[in-house]
Formats: structure tokens, C-alpha cells, sequence
């Protein structure tokens, strides 16, 4: 199973050395990968200070931003699982032109993707077609619990990380987990499930600032996909800083992760959080994957299965097959069209104080940005300001890749979330090569797909799409203020 995976990784080892040897040349590592094949590297490199590019988008702007940085020097590491994940598809096909555009045979080009997948994947035949690098994953361990295996391990040791040390630390924590005392995981799980059924069924991730740099994110994708189902679940939601707006709550429990500090209050704050996490990053992954197995069980749901992630990809296949709907905004303020239902005010503050007033005592709100996340960063800040006027949990995420995280949970979790989608125009659009349709269009088609998805389930929702989207956002930001 996944609890020792971190041993047999080790196996891995004279492979990743004699993959980095041979493309030392290479020394721009692109990562693409939705979910679990990316969460984790990103956290990784990002933590160890070792420069990767995490492809997780289907935004053409920030697609044709990579394609266009040091392409002579990048190597790609496509990962998936299933094989057939239609982002990092599309980014395959994207990258090999752009390499056979410069100039490169096929046989150069196949020599700068590097394939992780598991075995009998569709994905690893094209592998071989291409004469790329293959690393085959384990196939029992599931994607949100693959830190520790080659999807983890191959993009970060690429990128210079020394991820044996990782596996180190995750065999430190691994002799406590047999035990019914003394046993951190199984601590943590406990009260994470234990909270949940007790009504703190949200769970505010702070870094403690000890410099593990974006394991709530990772963190975010384990505790939605595993736990948001059958109506059940625990919201985690990732927050700037100890101060930021919506860390506290009766129904939130509030938890720090670091490697530094001592349990207790965070440095420079005057947040006491419920439970402090502390340890090196790869005894991290390991406790948190285990804990999310127990909350798992404490909930009384299976945390291996995601009975809901495939609905908004279905949706979103028969929409690229059928067509874009033409779907006229209820009106337009300024640099946005704003899309809202008929009992909402038709002003832009009218509609986002309807959003909010739909929020009960145990609902949250869900801002998902199907944007340029590095160009359009600015989006963010929504977060925050939202949890300010609100005064509940508000959750962020990036479209298309929280579909592959948080996504499960909207949709199987408990029905008390209301949902904010903000869609922006595309200046240049972008062929996916050899398919029928534009990066665009399939960013176009995940959003409407969603919405589909959130619809069904009459949860209310509010489309915001952006004609100008720096104008845009400063607008929407700007009404928010108003708001408070």
C-alpha cells in the first residue's frame, strides 16, 4: 500500500541519478501535471529552493508563457496516473510541436519529455511512440497519496532536489505509526475527524513561516478529494497568514504546519492554533496522508475513492464535442458581464451582497478562477477581502486545477457552499495540436462544465467574466471594498 511507499521509492534512486545525469544539459524542468502529479513536486522545490515550472493550467496566456521560456534548455516531465488527464495532454502536444517548431528531429524532441504514469497507461505507449524517458508509478497507490513515489520524486530530483533526504525523514516518522501511542498521524487524524463530526468540519491551514513553502495547497487537495463525499467532509481552507481573515470560526479548526517552531502560538501573531504540526517536509506528506486515511474512517467514508471528480470532466468533454453555449450576461458593469440569476440586484455590489447572503451559519464560499494564475495574481486578494465581509470561510482556487482538488468536495461534500466563478477573455488563444479546439475553448468548456455540475445541485452561484482582465479585477476588487 502507500504507508512504506517512501521504501520502495528508494528503488527509484539509481534511475533519477542517471536521468539527471543524462539531461544534465536540460536545466529548465517543466512540470506538467494536474492534482496529485504536481501539488507535491511544486511544494518540494518550492520548500528546497530549487526553480521548477508547474504547468496546471489550461489558460492560454499562461500555457503560451511557458512554451516560450528557455524552450532550448527545458526538459518536461509529463505525469499522470490514468494517462488520459486532458490538461497535461494537451500540454504534451503543445510542448512537442514547439520543440519540433525549433528545429529539433523527433528524436531530439523525445529526448526532452520525460514520461511518469502508471503501467498499461495509454500514456505510456505514447511514451514509448515518442522515445521519451518512462518512469512507471506504483499503481496501488492513488494520486493525492503519491508524494512520497515517482510522481513526487522524478520532477524534484530533475530539478536538483536531493529527495533522498525526503525519504529519510519519512522513515523517522514511520516507526510511530504502528503504534496506539505516541503517534502523530494517528493523533492528528483523530482530531481531524473527530472536530468534523463535532461540527468543526472546516480546517484553516496556516504556515507557521518555518519555510515549508505551499504544503496547504498539497495539504488542500488530500483533505477535499479524500474526505468531500456522500454529503460528508472537512473544507480546508488555505489562509495567507495566522492574521488573515477567515482562520477562526465555530466551526473552523484552526491548524499550523512548519518544521521550526515549538507547538503553541505562531511567531508574530496572536493566533493559538487547535493543532500545530511540526516536522521536516517528507515526515509531513507521510502524516498527513495517514491522518487523512483515519479522518477518513472517523467520518465513516472510503478517503481512497473520488466518486465526483469525473462529473465536471464529463460535462466538460460533451460541451467541447457539442459546442460553446452562447450565454448572454444578465448585465454588464464596466469590465465585466455578470452573470446571475433573476432574483439577483442588477448592480455588481447588488450581486456579490446576493452571493453573500446566501451563506447560512455553516456555509462557505468558493472563488474559483479559471485565469493566468502569475498574470492574473493579482485575483487572490479576493480571498481574504471576501472572508472579511463575509465573516465565514472563504476557499481559492485556480481553475482548472482545484477540478482536481477541491473539486470533489464541492460537489460531494456537504451542500452549504455558494460559489464565485470568474472567467477572463483570452487576447491570444492557442491550438491544442491535433485536437479540434483552442486551449481557450477547453478552458471555456471546464468553467461551463462546472457550473453545470454546481447547477445541478442548486447551489448559488455567481459568474463573473472579465472583458479586460486586469480591469476587471481591480474592479472586482474595488466592489468588495464597497461592500465592507
Amino acid at each position: 500500500g502507500w504507508v512504506d511507499t517512501h521504501r520502495r521509492s528508494r528503488d527509484l534512486l539509481p534511475q533519477l541519478a542517471e536521468l539527471s545525469a543524462e539531461l544534465a544539459d536540460l536545466d529548465h524542468v517543466v512540470l506538467a501535471g494536474m492534482g496529485g502529479s504536481s501539488l507535491a513536486p511544486e511544494v518540494i522545490t518550492r520548500t528546497l529552493g530549487r526553480p521548477m515550472t508547474v504547468l496546471d493550467t489550461t489558460d492560454p496566456g499562461q500555457v503560451r508563457a511557458a512554451l516560450a521560456d528557455r524552450l532550448d534548455r527545458t526538459v518536461v516531465v509529463v505525469a499522470s496516473k490514468s494517462g488520459t488527464t486532458v490538461e497535461t495532454d494537451s500540454h504534451r502536444r503543445a510542448y512537442w510541436q514547439a520543440f519540433l517548431d525549433a528545429g529539433l528531429s523527433k528524436a531530439e524532441a523525445g529526448r526532452r519529455f520525460v514520461v511518469v504514469t502508471d503501467p498499461g497507461s495509454p500514456l505510456e505507449a505514447i511514451a514509448q511512440e515518442m522515445g521519451a524517458f518512462v518512469v512507471l508509478a506504483d499503481p496501488n497507490v492513488g494520486g493525492r497519496f503519491s508524494a512520497l513515489t515517482a510522481f513526487g520524486l522524478v520532477p524534484s530530483a530533475l530539478a536538483g532536489v536531493p529527495v533522498a533526504e525526503l525519504l529519510d525523514e519519512a522513515e523517522e516518522l514511520m516507526e510511530s505509526l504502528g503504534r496506539d501511542r505516541d503517534n502523530p498521524a494517528l493523533a492528528l487524524g483523530a482530531a481531524l475527524g473527530g472536530a468534523a463530526r463535532a461540527g468543526r468540519d472546516k480546517v484553516a491551514l496556516i504556515s507557521d513561516g518555518s519555510g515549508i513553502d505551499g504544503l496547504g495547497d498539497w495539504a488542500e487537495q488530500l483533505l477535499a478529494e479524500s474526505t468531500g463525499k456522500s454529503g460528508r467532509g472537512i473544507l480546508p481552507v488555505v489562509v495567507e497568514s495566522p492574521d488573515s481573515p477567515g482562520a477562526t470560526g465555530d466551526d473552523v479548526l484552526t491548524v499550523t504546519y512548519g518544521g521550526a517552531s515549538a507547538p503553541g502560538a505562531v511567531p508574530g501573531s496572536g493566533v493559538r492554533p487547535h493543532l500545530a504540526v511540526n516536522g521536516p517536509l517528507g515526515a509531513q506528506f507521510l502524516a498527513w496522508e495517514y491522518a487523512t486515511a483515519v479522518a477518513g474512517r472517523v467520518l465513516g467514508i472510503d478517503p481512497f475513492n473520488q466518486p465526483n471528480v469525473t462529473e465536471s470532466k464529463e460535462n466538460t468533454k460533451r460541451i467541447l464535442t457539442a459546442g460553446l453555449p452562447t450565454e448572454k450576461p444578465a448585465f454588464v458593469d464596466g469590465a465585466i458581464e455578470v452573470h446571475a440569476p433573476a432574483d439577483a440586484p442588477r448592480t455588481l455590489t447588488g450581486a456579490l451582497r446576493w452571493l453573500l447572503d446566501s451563506l447560512d451559519n455553516k456555509g462557505y464560499l468558493a472563488i474559483m478562477a479559471y485565469l493566468d494564475r502569475f498574470a492574473d495574481a493579482a485575483a487572490a486578494q479576493l480571498r481574504p477581502l471576501l472572508a472579511a465581509v463575509s465573516g465565514r470561510p472563504v476557499t481559492f482556487g485556480w481553475g482548472p486545477r482545484f477540478l482536481h482538488s477541491t473539486g470533489q468536495y464541492h460537489k460531494g461534500g456537504p451542500q452549504v457552499g455558494s460559489f464565485l466563478q470568474i472567467t477572463g477573455a483570452v487576447s491570444a488563444d492557442l491550438p491544442v495540436p491535433g485536437q479540434p479546439y483552442t486551449f481557450g475553448q477547453l478552458q471555456a468548456a471546464q468553467a461551463a462544465g462546472d457550473r453545470e455540475a454546481l447547477v445541478r445541485r442548486d447551489r448559488p452561484l455567481l459568474w463573473l467574466h472579465l472583458t479586460d482582465r486586469a480591469a476587471g479585477i481591480a474592479q472586482l476588487t474595488a466592489a468588495v471594498r464597497d461592500l465592507g
